[in-house]
Order: C-alpha cells, then sequence, then structure tokens
C-alpha cells in the first residue's frame, strides 16, 4: 500500500484513489484470511474452480464471524467483493455471476450476450438485490496475438454495442501490459488504454458508472497507477510465489 501511495503521489493522486485488488492465485486459505483480519475486502481469481472453493471457504469463516460478533452483540459485519480477472468462458457465465461483484475480463460479444441473458433471468426474478452484471471490457492494448482482449479500434464501437444491453453495467476498461523488461513498452500499453478510457468516458451513452480503469500487476502496478489506473491486481507481492 505504501508502494500504491507513493505511485498515486507521482500521478498526483492518494493511495485512497486506488482500489487494491489481492489476487488469490498463490494465496493459502491462511494467508487469505490473515488478510480480511485486517480489513481487506477486494480479492480475485482467474480460474473459475477455484474462485468457487475460494468464495465458499471465505464465506465459511465470515459467517462464523458473524455469529460470533451476533453472539457478542457486535454490530460490526464484514464482507468482502470477489473479482473474476481471468478469461471467462461462456460455459462458465451462470457459475461465476453469482459469486462476483466485478467481471474484468468481458472481451467478446457473445460473451456479452450470455452475460446479458443471465442478468436478464436474475432481474426477472424480483429480487430486490438483483442489479446489473457490472463489467470490464478486457483491452488487447499490446496487440499481442496470444493475449485475450478486443483490439483498440473495436473498444469504442463495442462499449456502444453494451449500452444496449439494459442488463449489463459497463465500468470501465481492463488491459494486461506485455511480459517484457523494457518499461516504455509496458507504459506505452498502459497509456494508450488510459487514453481510450477517457475517450470513452466523454461518449454520451456512457453513465457515471463507468469510473474503473483496471490495470497493473505485480510486475508493473506502479507504472499502471503513474499513467491511471484506479485498480491494481496484485498477487505476489502480497502472498509470494506459492504454487497456482
Amino acid at each position: 500500500k505504501e508502494r500504491i501511495g507513493e505511485a498515486a503521489a507521482r500521478s498526483g493522486r492518494s493511495a485512497a484513489d486506488v482500489v487494491l485488488v489481492a489476487v488469490t492465485k498463490t494465496a493459502t486459505p491462511d494467508q487469505i484470511r490473515t488478510l480480511v483480519e485486517a480489513g481487506h475486502t477486494d480479492f480475485g481469481e482467474s480460474r473459475v474452480q477455484q474462485l468457487s472453493q475460494r468464495v465458499a471457504t471465505l464465506e465459511e469463516f465470515l459467517g462464523r464471524k458473524r455469529f460470533l460478533a451476533k453472539e457478542a452483540d457486535d454490530a460490526a459485519e464484514q464482507s468482502v467483493r470477489w473479482h473474476m480477472i481471468g478469461h471467462l468462458q461462456r460455459n462458465k457465465v451462470k457459475q461465476v455471476v453469482p459469486l462476483v461483484q466485478l467481471i474484468h475480463s468481458v472481451d467478446s460479444l457473445r460473451l456479452a450476450e450470455e452475460l446479458h441473458a443471465i442478468g436478464a433471468r436474475n432481474l426477472s426474478r424480483d429480487d430486490e438485490r438483483a442489479k446489473p452484471i457490472e463489467i470490464l471490457l478486457q483491452v488487447n492494448a499490446s496487440g499481442e496475438e496470444q493475449k485475450f482482449g478486443l483490439a483498440v479500434p473495436a473498444v469504442t464501437h463495442f462499449a456502444e454495442q453494451i449500452d444496449t444491453m439494459l442488463n449489463l453495467r459497463l465500468r470501465g476498461l481492463m488491459t494486461m501490459a506485455p511480459l517484457t523488461d523494457d518499461r516504455d513498452e509496458v507504459r506505452s500499453c498502459f497509456r494508450r488504454t488510459a487514453e481510450l478510457f477517457e475517450e470513452i468516458r466523454l461518449q454520451s451513452y456512457v453513465s457515471e458508472h463507468f469510473n474503473v480503469l483496471s490495470m497493473g500487476m505485480t510486475n508493473d502496478f506502479e507504472i499502471a497507477i503513474e499513467e491511471g489506473a484506479n485498480l491494481v491486481r496484485v498477487g505476489r507481492a502480497i502472498f509470494g510465489e506459492g504454487e497456482g
């Protein structure tokens, strides 16, 4: 968090302006619980099966905490937010949607349509807790063929299409920098995505909810923040290499 604060200061902001998503890929259950006990709320996973296990285990832990707090007449109730940060296949959508608050990796119209259909079913149940599914568009700003994500020229039109899907709420953009030691190349990738984010933000078809720029991981989150990221996804710098 100190490193986040220093990077934010270099871009004229404070640490409070940047959401830290702790990526639990290499974490042990004890490490996750330790972070929760310390008050951390945002966690991310890239694999659906592991996400399901993490959510269930942590919910059991939080359930015990709530029970004990109730017994002790302690009104404080802690909750966490889960983020799906990895590539999402359409046949996994139904499983993922109930588990997470934000999906970072929407990268095709077919995936968006599947999410929209699930959102329609949720809203049709007349559950007062039901709301549009919150998503980010994944941008392939580096242009790497092996990477998932929308090509930069396609993103603005795609965002406009999402606006017609009332069961989805477009919250912003996500990108991943190339794995390279060339810091200028990494910075250029983040800068390109930040410029695109600001360009879309000015369009009439996006709402005030379009305010999340998810960029930066363990190797490059400070550069991402300097270039405007307000959400970073950090795993190894928190939990170590682990076995994941």
